[in-house]
């Protein structure tokens, strides 16, 4: 809205009528009691409900008097053609696309500012977003409202979705209802629209100040008529045209029948037709408003982004968690060993503190050099596993070698048959010479082939994942996992999702391979093997990935002899 319809609109303010006219027989309402108070607008679908609630709202504009309305259908915007008024909602024919952060801009825009609002919440496609952003403009509208105490008015179409007579009321209605109470004393009033009054809560309708009655013909809507008008209203209610209502007021505490005029403005809600309709011209409102709530979605943007980063910064955090929380497993497993040793030697008759810590120590040492020739041992099985990778590629070769030499065996057997009977037929014979050094070379590929044929045994393929898990060790170490873990449910799901992809897989497949919503428990389990080996973890794409550590046998089956002497040793001290 520019500087100058912002004076001219505080002139018609200064200069506004303190009645409005909204039918053709000139019936008058007071403005300050429409604004500030209660009011209910009801009728069926096409009696003239929606025309009502334009007609209002465009004399209260052509009286300086800004209004808010909720529009759940996004119908109102005509009202644009002829008034400076802000559209927002979620859709891209809104002057502004908003969310709940711009509640209290928009309070501040209607209230400071003066500025009519259409608030559209027919695009956002969760109606918990569109409860969420009316509960907070109603808020920032109802705290405003306490300091400035300026009357003004609030709409709502579809008040039974947001007030309802079934049910209890979720946050944005009991929002609304407070507003219906309480603000009047604070110059803020509310105006509830509904096709099905039934719907509405009745105390909400019972305490409105103000009450427009269209035609009704539904049972349970009438039966609302007969309680609130009386019975004479609900028989008449049923026949009334389309405009005709019954007008209900507290100021002078009368029912009259009136037709209200019809709205200036272009009717964005009536019903499509056959002919196609020329939208028209619609007014825009000053670009520093938009800037203003630009600024707010700028400012949410970025907010998001950093939220997002952060949460991302998280999931790092979290994964390094886990494996410092690996290490000080294996640290605390190491600690708890040399305490049972510590234990079992203070028992042996003559031992004394230091000869213990003297043993202590000697222990650690040798524990620390079974490391270090385990990890030269398998640096060295690892080289060797590579050297019979080699191996296993150059037989390979040899075997598809051996068989082209089959191949032109049987060729070459085939050949000399068929130049035997070429020659018997033909009475044309080889040299003995000739035929005798073909056949040593025959004899000579023969050999060459059984040689190869009979060649040393493919060796040091990599086990397979199940010879692995059927390993004695492996079996040791799984069944002692599954006393770590959270359940051997998920010990035994964790192996069995890496058979089955037979490949590594991520936290969420083994998860959904458990058919389980988190993969919290699966952490656990997965951690618990790690511990013995029987696992281990990596990263692929920024996920954590588990596969069976089959290259580990020998260190598991080594850790098991371990602990066998090491049980032994317990027995005998």
């Amino acid at each position: 809205m520019s500087v100058e319809s912002q004076k001219q609109n505080e002139k018609q303010r200064m200069e506004s009528p303190e009645t409005i006219v909204i039918s053709n027989d000139g019936t008058q309402l007071p403005v300050v009691e429409v604004l500030t108070g209660r009011g209910f607008i009801t009728g069926k679908s096409g009696s003239g409900k929606s025309n009502s609630a334009g007609v209002l709202i465009e004399e209260l504009l052509d009286g300086g008097f800004p209004v808010l309305l909720v529009d759940t259908d996004g119908e109102y915007w005509g009202l644009k053609e002829e008034y400076e008024i802000l559209h927002l909602g979620a859709d891209e024919e809104c002057d502004m696309q908003v969310g709940v952060e711009h509640a209290e801009k928009i309070a501040q825009l209607a209230l400071d500012q003066n500025i009519p609002i259409i608030l559209d919440v027919s695009g956002y496609l969760d109606e918990d977003n569109a409860s969420e952003l009316i509960k907070e403009v109603a808020r920032s509208l109802f705290t405003k409202e306490k300091k400035l105490k300026r009357p003004f008015l609030m709409l709502l179409e579809e008040v039974h979705e947001y007030i309802p007579e079934g049910g209890g009321l979720d946050e944005c209605g009991q929002m609304l209802v407070k507003v219906a109470k309480r603000g009047r004393k604070h110059g803020l009033g509310l105006c509830g629209i509904s096709q099905r009054p039934a719907d509405v809560k009745k105390d909400f309708i019972t305490q409105c100040d103000w009450l427009v009655w269209h035609r009704l013909t539904w049972e349970n809507d009438t039966a609302v008529v007969r309680r609130v008008l009386g019975s004479s209203y609900a028989d008449q209610i049923q026949s009334l045209d389309d405009g005709e209502a019954f007008m209900m007021t507290d100021w002078n505490d009368e029912i009259r029948q009136i037709q209200f005029k019809r709205k200036k403005t272009f009717d964005a809600g009536a019903t499509p037709g056959l002919d196609e309709f020329e939208r028209p011209d619609l007014k825009s409102v000053s670009g520093d408003i938009l800037d203003e709530l630009e600024e707010i979605s700028e400012t949410k943007r970025k907010e998001q982004s950093r939220i997002d980063e952060l949460e991302s910064t998280l999931q790092k955090k979290n994964e390094e968690l886990d494996d410092l929380r690996d290490e000080l497993e294996r640290a605390q497993d190491v600690s708890k060993l040399a305490e049972q040793f510590t234990t079992a030697l203070s028992r042996v008759e003559g031992g004394n503190s230091e000869e213990i810590q003297a043993t202590v120590e000697e222990i650690r040492e040798e524990k620390n050099e079974e490391i270090r020739r385990l990890e030269e041992e398998n640096q060295s099985l690892k080289a060797e596993n590579k050297k019979l990778r080699e191996r296993l590629a150059d037989l390979e070769g040899r075997v598809e070698a051996v068989e082209q030499i089959e191949t032109f065996e049987e060729n070459l057997e085939e050949a000399a048959e068929a130049y035997s009977r070429l020659g018997d037929a033909l009475d044309l014979h080889p040299e003995e010479e000739q035929t005798t050094r073909l056949k040593k070379r025959v004899q000579a590929l023969q050999e060459k082939v059984e040689q190869l044929k009979s060649g040393e045994a493919l060796q040091g393929i990599e086990l397979e994942y199940k010879e692995f898990v059927q390993d004695e060790a492996v079996q040791e170490q799984i069944e002692r996992a599954k006393r770590d873990a959270t359940s051997p449910r998920y010990v035994k799901g964790v192996i069995s999702c890496i058979i089955e992809s037979d490949t590594p897989v991520t936290y969420d497949e083994i998860a959904e391979h458990l058919d389980i919503s988190t993969n919290s428990h699966v952490a656990t389990a997965v951690n618990a093997l790690a511990k013995r080996d029987v696992v281990e973890k990596s990263k692929r794409g920024g996920k954590t990935t588990v596969d069976l550590k089959v290259e580990a046998i020998n260190n598991i089956r080594e850790t098991s002899k371990r602990r066998t002497q090491a049980k032994e040793l317990m027995t005998d001290l």
